[in-house]
């Protein structure tokens, strides 16, 4: 008796209906106990519900060991072939996620590239927070092609002439005339001559471009001829005394001569008598501006040589020079002469051909001392110039200067806009004579800070 009445401890601990037990708290028993079977008093604290982190990874895992690319209590899960129906089932599924995907994703790429683009923008200082630039330059364009039919009238009235140069000037809406009307003093014509089919001088960038209307005579020469003769038309009415100088095109400035670029695009010796032969008429008239052997005489036109324009033809005449040529900028140095090789070069690209390494250049031979801007100063990392490319830049310019030379750099960043503006700043800082673009009106209006509406994409 007295055995049983010491287990009844132990047995009321198990006795459900005694009313001296507490209720127990559901959120107190051990899962473990009662998986076990166990009903413990004891409070069993549970464990806290895994994080949303933690959860991803439990279904990921999960995915993984249904799709059979994982292992599941240490065994490799073996996967039974799907029947053709729910193989079609999940590739629909498949496609339509990846759709879902593509269409909620691109909206936020987009808004992510543009937020890089705005801090870029910040961070290089391309853009200005605190206030816009005004536009001070603007022209009326139209109607340009009036000036095609022969009416020069105001075509350069109030037109103030600026020291830029139209890059492959014959792609514009209206060659020539739209360089003008913006004030630039260089155009540019890509020549080529194919001796088998005519005599004519076909202009365009590449022989896919050329047609039998695009002419260096029809597009250059004879619309300059009408210009310059029109500029120089006395008024009888009131002038009694003729002043005996040839007026340019520019009528804010008429003693500002324009320079026309030729590119020499296939052979140099048989383009260059060609080129000159077509020149006659602006020769005959005084117009060319030229070396008579002692003084550079500026006339209301200047003719530039470059591409594959023998440097050797156009010195062969040491008393009379119109055809002047484009010296390679990134070659004056003083280093170039310190050589005793005399052969001359038939092809090499702008400012080589018919050249040795004993060629000098300076105003008796030459206007324009040009050089591709990526070859000799580099790329704009960050959009930025190096101290060491300023440096460089610098050291050019002043030697095309020493020589009585017009430094002319072509191929510069002509986007990102922003960059395309810092390059063209820092050059006109340092004293470039004449700035190479594409993009007349940005190019003539000087105007290129910071914008709080522009940016490096433009």
């Amino acid at each position: 008796m007295a055995d049983l009445d010491a287990g009844k401890p132990l047995l009321l601990d198990f006795d459900s209906h005694s009313p001296d037990i507490t209720a127990k708290d559901v959120t107190s028993v051990s899962l473990r106990a009662l998986e076990d079977g166990e009903d413990d008093f004891e409070t069993v604290e549970l464990r806290p519900s895994p994080s949303v982190i933690k959860r991803l990874l439990m279904a990921v895992r999960r995915r993984n060991v249904g799709l059979g690319l994982g292992k599941e209590d240490g065994f490799d899960r073996v996967r039974f072939p799907l029947d053709p129906k729910e193989k079609s089932v999940r590739r629909e599924w498949r496609i339509r996620r990846c759709g879902i995907k593509t269409v909620l994703g691109l909206p936020l790429l987009v808004v992510v590239f543009f937020g890089i683009v705005h801090i870029s923008n910040v961070l290089m200082s391309l853009v200005n927070v605190i206030r816009d630039d005004a536009i001070t330059y603007s022209h009326d364009f139209l109607p340009l092609d009036q000036y095609q039919n022969g009416d020069y009238t105001g075509l350069t009235r109030n037109v103030k002439p600026i020291h830029c140069h139209s890059h492959n000037d014959y792609w514009r809406r209206v060659p020539l005339f739209e360089a003008l009307r913006w004030g630039c003093t260089g155009v540019e014509a890509d020549v080529w001559l194919f001796p088998e089919r005519s005599n004519d001088l076909f202009v365009g960038h590449s022989t896919r471009d050329l047609n039998n209307d695009h002419t260096f005579r029809s597009m250059y020469v004879d619309h300059l001829m009408r210009i310059v003769d029109q500029q120089n038309t006395p008024n009888t009415q009131f002038q009694t005394v003729s002043t005996g100088a040839k007026n340019g095109v520019f009528e804010m400035d008429p003693k500002q001569t324009l320079v026309l670029l030729v590119d020499f695009k296939n052979d140099g010796h048989a383009l260059y008598p060609v080129v000159s032969e077509q020149l006659e008429p602006l020769r005959k008239k005084g117009y060319l501006s030229y070396y008579d052997g002692k003084t550079l005489i500026s006339g209301p036109i200047t003719i530039v040589a470059t591409g594959n324009a023998p440097f050797d033809l156009v010195t062969r005449n040491t008393t009379h020079r119109d055809i002047f040529f484009d010296a390679p900028l990134s070659a004056l140095s003083p280093l170039s002469s310190q050589t005793t090789s005399r052969d001359v070069k038939r092809a090499g690209g702008q400012g080589t051909v018919g050249t040795t390494p004993l060629s000098t250049f300076d105003l008796t031979n030459s206007y324009y001392a040009s050089v591709d801007f990526k070859k000799a100063i580099g790329w704009c990392w960050f959009g930025r110039l190096s101290s060491s490319q300023k440096e460089l830049l610098r050291a050019q310019i002043r030697a095309a200067k020493e020589r009585g030379l017009k430094s002319r750099y072509w191929g510069a960043p002509s986007w990102p806009v922003g960059v395309r503006n810092m390059v063209w700043r820092v050059l006109v800082e340092e004293g470039v004579d004449y700035l190479n673009g594409d993009d007349l009106r940005e190019m003539t209006k000087g105007d290129w800070g910071a914008k709080v509406h522009g940016s490096w994409m433009g």
